[in-house]
């Protein structure tokens, strides 16, 4: 089993960016799909973006496509999500989620999916 934690989010202006990490340990983290979900307050939480930790195609959110971005630091064995041209719907608290990769992108959306979480990070997007 992986340990994630997540750091990064913040308060920014709408339109600013943030660039969110997921520091993974534990396990072996090239067997997992790791992702970022997202729940407003209020809201269930709902996948943004998520890939294989070593290679293949990313999936995403159609509100995330063109203004996020993810990327890997395998030496630090850190997932990142950047965000661009924030807006306040995009307020809320961000979770960095894993899974042990079956070979099968079908269900990866799906919170219900995920073994591992770590513990959120809060972005709040001012207007």
């Amino acid at each position: 089993q992986v340990t994630l934690v997540e750091s990064g989010g913040g308060l920014v202006q709408a339109g600013g960016s943030l660039s969110l990490s997921c520091v993974i340990s534990g396990g072996t983290v090239s067997y997992y799909y790791i992702a970022w979900f997202r729940q407003a307050l209020g809201k269930e939480r709902e996948f943004v973006a998520g890939a294989r930790w070593t290679t293949g195609p990313t999936q995403w959110a159609d509100f995330a496509k063109d203004r996020f971005a993810i990327s890997r630091d395998f030496v630090k064995k850190t997932f990142f999500l950047q965000m661009y041209s924030l807006k306040p719907e995009d307020t809320a608290v961000y979770y960095c989620a894993a899974v042990r990769f079956a070979g099968d992108y079908s269900g990866l959306d799906s919170s219900k999916t995920y073994t591992n979480w770590g513990q959120g990070t809060q972005v709040t997007v001012s207007s």
